[in-house]
């Protein structure tokens, strides 16, 4: 899957072998299991595994390679779910979702800031909440989460907060809709634009109409490519922050260089070079290592520590939420979408 020039050198040490084999273990189970209950997911049955597992009192030899396999494998995977990317698809979904898009992610962040700074929420937990329901849940997690140098903790708080408003979309949106009596077009763009997960989103839209989910989708699929410029603001962000700290710091070692390779790969899908086949399984092969990443971070979390830091999260993730699907329905009564 060409992953060597993104995971580096560190991935391959002989000691790091059992923790990874064992992130993989977890990580097949896992992608399995997502099969079967896709609107739970293979991430969260990987995480919430891999959280159990971490009770065991493990030997440290295990500790390098889960470690790395957290950090590197998320890196991996971002460039690989590139290859079902098709740039195009923006264009497909016209100005009008665009223009909701842009509202609902400026209304999310400017929620997002206000609400960490008034309950004191760390910046990094606050970060990847906010951009998590912004733009499409644990994948903007997992491509944003080392461009900041967020731990596994902070991951794993922030996955569990945006799983759970994943599953309450799913069971609120449908009948919201039906009882708003909303038009397909509307209630897809409503759901494509104010729901986190991929997964999520095809479950509500797919359940209130056929024409709904095939345009939800699409939505969806273009609201993700905005994890492009966010991950290189948020870099310059970090890159601003370490430079005025150090006078040695040099932007090529904060600059996300697996973001470059998830464009590449957009733009390799996006002409048509692999065949179809081909980069569908690229993809699928990016879902998984996000598994397996995210066995790694359950592995290494600390679940009392993260039910004592979960609860202002909750708060902010719920916040963000309700703004982004309000400001989305008031963005589309306005032009007359809905």
């Amino acid at each position: 899957m060409c992953t060597y020039p993104v995971l580096g050198k560190g991935f391959y040490n002989k000691n790091n072998v059992s923790g990874i084999l064992l992130s993989f273990l977890i990580g097949i189970v896992a992608y399995f299991l997502g099969k079967q209950f896709p609107i739970i997911g293979a991430p969260v049955f990987a995480i919430v595994i891999g959280i159990v597992l971490a009770f065991w009192k493990r030997p440290t030899h295990f500790d390098s390679g889960i470690k790395v396999t957290g950090k590197k494998l998320l890196q991996a995977a971002i460039v690989l779910l590139g290859f079902e990317m098709n740039l195009e698809i923006v264009l497909a979904v016209g100005n009008q979702s665009l223009l909701i898009m842009v509202f609902t992610l400026v209304s999310c962040f400017v929620t997002g800031y206000l609400i960490s700074k008034a309950l004191k929420i760390e910046n990094k937990i606050a970060t990847l909440v906010t951009v998590g329901t912004c733009i499409c849940g644990g994948s903007a997690i997992a491509a944003t989460a080392p461009v900041i140098e967020a731990d596994d903790s902070e991951i794993a708080v922030s996955i569990s907060t945006i799983f759970l408003f994943n599953i309450l979309a799913v069971f609120i949106f449908p009948p919201l809709g039906h009882l708003l009596q909303m038009t397909d077009t509307g209630f897809g763009i409503w759901a494509g634009t104010a729901i986190n997960d991929t997964s999520s989103v095809v479950a509500a839209a797919y359940s209130f109409s056929e024409e709904a989910g095939v345009l939800a989708t699409i939505v969806k699929l273009t609201r993700t490519l905005l994890i492009i410029p966010i991950t290189f603001i948020l870099a310059l962000i970090v890159a601003k922050q370490k430079g005025a700290s150090s006078n040695n710091f040099s932007i090529k070692k904060v600059f996300p260089w697996f973001v470059i390779g998830f464009i590449l790969a957009c733009i390799v899908n996006t002409i048509g070079i692999l065949p179809s086949n081909v980069a569908t399984f690229m993809g699928d092969g990016g879902k998984f290592f996000i598994a397996v990443a995210m066995a790694a971070i359950g592995l290494g979390t600390n679940l009392k520590h993260l039910l004592t830091n979960s609860r202002k999260p909750l708060l902010l993730g719920s916040c963000c939420w309700f703004v982004v699907s309000v400001v989305s329905l008031i963005v589309q009564n306005m032009m007359g979408l809905i």
